[in-house]
């Protein structure tokens, strides 16, 4: 599985974590998909991993937010890499803390402390997040170009759209393919799971091929139904049987 966890660092010494984020469904080792928490998760393994990404971005001398990656085996974590910047999936973050990482990012910037100790961190509920491309997932996940003719985003309670398109934008392929990403946030990982299939039935994008009928397939496909994830290898999807 791929897990990595959400790191925050100041100028005074000081650094956090702000939980983890399930970073499993990809295609082409791209994240598709992304949640919090993991259900693979114990507390106890959540807090080990946890206290290790801090310590190695505090050995490091790390400034700001950043992401630990790590590979999860079981019970057994492995290293993988740190991303040097805030991520595409923090909103999953955002949505089950309370906080608003940009706010953190500027506060870091300008010199401030962290707003937070860590224990004064608490994570609530669960947040799922599906990234919208376009690209055709019926031609090996080209990417699709041209004019966006119709665009509905869903407007739904704890369903949030970060999007940079509206209805007539030119899609060209000379960028990285993402339009949006649609955040979901329940309780409970059944209810945000079917608050996301609501709100990608209310994601209407015409113009330009996106993966919005599959990522509903992975959504109810039974496998991650019961949060038997695991990253991808080979085929796309393979392990879900698609």
């Amino acid at each position: 599985r791929h897990i990595e966890f959400q790191v925050f660092c100041d100028t005074h010494g000081n650094a956090v974590h702000l939980g983890e984020r399930e970073c499993s469904i990809q295609r082409r080792h791209q994240k598709i998909i992304e949640e919090t928490p993991s259900v693979a998760l114990t507390p106890e393994l959540r807090a080990q991993m946890g206290a290790a990404a801090v310590k190695l971005v505090k050995a490091a001398g790390y400034v700001n937010a950043g992401t630990v990656e790590m590979l999860l085996d079981g019970d057994k974590f492995y290293f993988l890499e740190v991303n040097a910047r805030l991520q595409v999936e923090h909103p999953v973050t955002e949505a089950v803390t309370g906080e608003d990482l940009v706010a953190w990012q500027l506060r870091v910037a300008s010199g401030g402390t962290l707003p937070r100790k860590q224990e004064k961190i608490v994570a609530r509920g669960h947040a799922i997040e599906c990234r919208i491309y376009a690209e055709d997932p019926g031609n090996n996940f080209l990417p699709s170009s041209g004019k966006i003719l119709i665009l509905e985003e869903p407007h739904i309670p704890g369903v949030r759209v970060d999007s940079g398109i509206r209805q007539g934008s030119e899609v060209s392929v000379y960028y990285d393919p993402i339009l949006s990403k649609v955040i979901a946030y329940a309780d409970t990982r059944e209810r945000a799971l079917e608050k996301m299939k609501l709100a990608l039935d209310h994601y209407v994008l015409l113009g330009v091929a996106t993966p919005v009928d599959l990522l509903r397939d992975v959504l109810d496909h039974p496998e991650f139904r019961k949060g038997k994830i695991q990253i991808m290898l080979g085929e796309s999807f393979s392990l879900l049987g698609f």
